[in-house]
């Protein structure tokens, strides 16, 4: 190769890397952009069902279910008991993950009263986002600008369905309920819950994540499915 060649070789390269997203460093088979919408959507009967899988029956059956729809996400079930169930898609995690496109994620969530009135909202914010055409960077400055609601007192969340897929190499992962608290009271390392320490059981899922919004999420995996299977 000439010397020229081996230049304009290089001045691609640079450029290529100049292009890319600045809020993550996406490996080579992520996916860079959002699919059609239609890859997306569900059936909308489907999709109640699965948003109700997320929790057990016991709550899920009272709960309101919100879907997806070409302008974001609408009431579909109007429920009675303060819980909200919905199939967040890809774009809903933070925005560091590289399935942040994949229209085949699927995450079914039941948050309770005080989540669905202030941690869903970031849900709908950012889906709205989406589906205006935003790219992934344009998206992260758009949140990280915008002044959100914390995570209300005792604010958490079910993810115990079998159905859900949260990525390409987690699959379904584990059924699990999460602790949203405002970031300001995480004290950041996890440390005030013990998190990520030998022996705990809880994950401290929101510090090892680029995460705009001013919530801290902890995780703790549970043994049951919704419908009361254990995880194999």
């Amino acid at each position: 190769m000439s010397r020229n060649a081996r230049i304009y070789a290089l001045f691609l390269t640079l450029l290529s890397a100049s292009m890319l997203p600045l809020v993550a460093s996406p490996a080579p088979d992520s996916y860079q952009a959002m699919a059609p919408l239609a890859r997306y959507m569900m059936d909308r009967s489907a999709e109640i069902r699965l948003a109700r899988s997320a929790a057990p029956p016991s709550i899920a059956h009272d709960a309101s279910v919100v879907v997806l729809t070409a302008h974001g996400y609408e009431m579909a079930v109007k429920g009675s008991n303060g819980f909200t169930c919905i199939v967040e898609r890809g774009w809903t995690p933070p925005f560091d993950l590289k399935d942040f496109w994949n229209p085949r994620i699927r995450a079914p969530i039941c948050y309770n009263a005080a989540a669905a009135r202030t941690v869903l909202q970031y849900t709908f914010i950012k889906t709205k986002l989406a589906l205006a055409g935003l790219s992934r960077t344009q998206m992260f400055a758009r949140v990280k600008a915008m002044t959100l609601p914390t995570p209300g007192p005792g604010s958490m969340s079910y993810m115990l369905s079998k159905q859900q897929y949260l990525g390409d190499e987690v699959g379904s992962w584990y059924p699990h309920v999460m602790f949203h608290v405002p970031k300001a009271d995480s004290a950041n390392d996890g440390a005030s819950w013990g998190a990520d320490l030998p022996g705990s059981p809880i994950m401290f899922d929101s510090g090892h994540h680029l995460v705009p919004e001013p919530q801290t999420i902890f995780m703790i995996p549970v043994g049951k499915w919704s419908d009361g299977s254990r995880r194999s």
